[in-house]
């Protein structure tokens, strides 16, 4: 099981990798379609890039998690994860940015791989060494849930604050 735990674990990198990149793009080819606006970046805004890793992650969880049924501990390593990947965006980011006073956009883009590759790694440490406690698997669905919600409302009804605001135009949302 541990050999399969990171061929699974490679191929979610994969799947996070090209998925968010597609996603990135994904609102304008269409067009600023409305209805792929809550899973696709709409601005360059870190906000929205922090949901570039988040749908994929999530989505290649849910179809992991079929495979992985018999871990009890399956939804909260993916939970830490996912956490994980999302924060990361914006601490590297900002980071960078401050000490160096900008970014090009090969650092941006290597942020968000690296984001996914540190959170898929550190996913594979947790399931490889049986992710410890999880005494509500269904809790961390929730959470889940609820990160979802809020990177969908937050597409439409976005705070004025500078993690939300997209740095080339200076506005938020749509």
């Amino acid at each position: 099981m541990k050999k399969s735990i990171g061929l699974w674990q490679l191929m979610g990198f994969a799947v996070t990798s090209l998925g968010g990149t597609i996603l990135h793009f994904l609102y304008e080819w269409l067009g600023g379609a409305v209805w792929i606006a809550p899973f696709s970046g709409v601005n360059e805004s870190t906000w929205e890039h922090m949901k570039l890793i988040f749908f994929p992650m999530l989505i290649f969880a849910a179809v992991q998690s079929f495979f992985f049924r018999d871990r009890t501990d399956f939804w909260c390593v993916k939970l830490r994860g996912i956490i994980l990947g999302i924060i990361l965006i914006p601490i590297l980011f900002y980071t960078y940015n401050g000490v160096v006073g900008g970014s090009p956009d090969w650092i941006n883009i290597a942020i968000f791989f690296i984001s996914a590759a540190v959170a898929y790694v550190y996913e594979t440490r947790l399931l490889n060494n049986e992710g410890g406690r999880c005494q509500y698997p269904k809790m961390a669905v929730t959470v889940l849930v609820v990160i979802a919600v809020l990177f969908v409302v937050f597409t439409f009804a976005t705070p004025e604050i500078e993690i939300f605001r997209d740095p080339l135009t200076g506005s938020y949302g749509i």
